[in-house]
């Protein structure tokens, strides 16, 4: 595949092609907010990091994200069981490991620095930093107790495997409409995420990842309450997915 981006690139107009390339930015220590407008091979010579191995590391991200895209192309309602949960747990539960901690930081970050002027900023943390807390320890009930019991079902064909793992998803789901509720509860205090006039780069990607954010959990969420979920209830009545 062609590389998405070249070193003669502004890093900001990097990050804005491809929020995800903030993550990386960030790990190197790389300034894309104030520092935007500088090549990308230039501030990687500055700090001393090898321009063909952050190039490749970026295209990494870049065509992983492509893939996401084309993963939702997949009809779920018959793919087996095993497929999804993978589905579920290399795409969403990844996303989220990985952009929760990072998103801790910009939003606190944004708080500190226009707070005084955008009093809703702290107001849009709390909210963040709840969810957070909501859906951590989720990803871990899932992946530790809910996903090994469906692919016990799925290897046994039973259908108390299948009725096992209702139980636990039972108690799960709830969890969702609470997540849900905090997403609708961020874009309202954010007016759907409109940027003031004074918002710098960091206020900009903050609220384009937290947009992000939203878009993945819901598709997340649809995925287990109205396609997995259904499905597994099928099961534990009686009938193999």
């Amino acid at each position: 595949m062609e590389l998405a981006f070249n070193s003669t690139q502004p890093v900001g107009e990097i990050v804005a092609a491809f929020p995800g390339a903030s993550n990386l930015f960030k790990a190197h220590n790389v300034d894309f907010c104030c520092g935007g407008a500088r090549p990308l091979g230039e501030v990687l010579r500055e700090h001393g990091i090898p321009e063909h191995a952050f190039l490749a590391e970026l295209q990494q991200a870049f065509t992983e994200a492509r893939r996401r895209q084309e993963a939702a192309e997949t009809d779920w309602r018959v793919a087996p069981l095993s497929e999804l949960v993978d589905r579920i747990v290399t795409v969403h539960h990844r996303y989220l490991k990985q952009e929760l901690p990072v998103l801790s930081e910009f939003v606190s970050k944004i708080f500190f620095v226009h707070g005084s002027r955008h009093p809703e900023l702290q107001t849009l943390g709390r909210q963040f930093h709840q969810l957070k807390a909501e859906l951590e320890p989720h990803l871990f009930a899932e992946e530790t107790e809910l996903f090994p019991l469906i692919q016990a079902y799925e290897n046994s064909g039973a259908q108390s495997d299948a009725e096992q793992a209702v139980k636990v998803l039972d108690q799960l789901e709830t969890q969702h409409q609470t997540a849900g509720q905090l997403l609708h509860d961020m874009r309202e205090t954010t007016k759907g995420y409109l940027l003031p006039e004074d918002a710098c780069r960091t206020y900009t990607l903050t609220f384009q990842k937290l947009a992000d954010l939203e878009s993945d959990t819901f598709e997340h969420i649809h995925l287990e309450n109205n396609v997995l979920f259904p499905r597994l209830r099928q099961a534990a009545g009686g009938a193999k997915q």
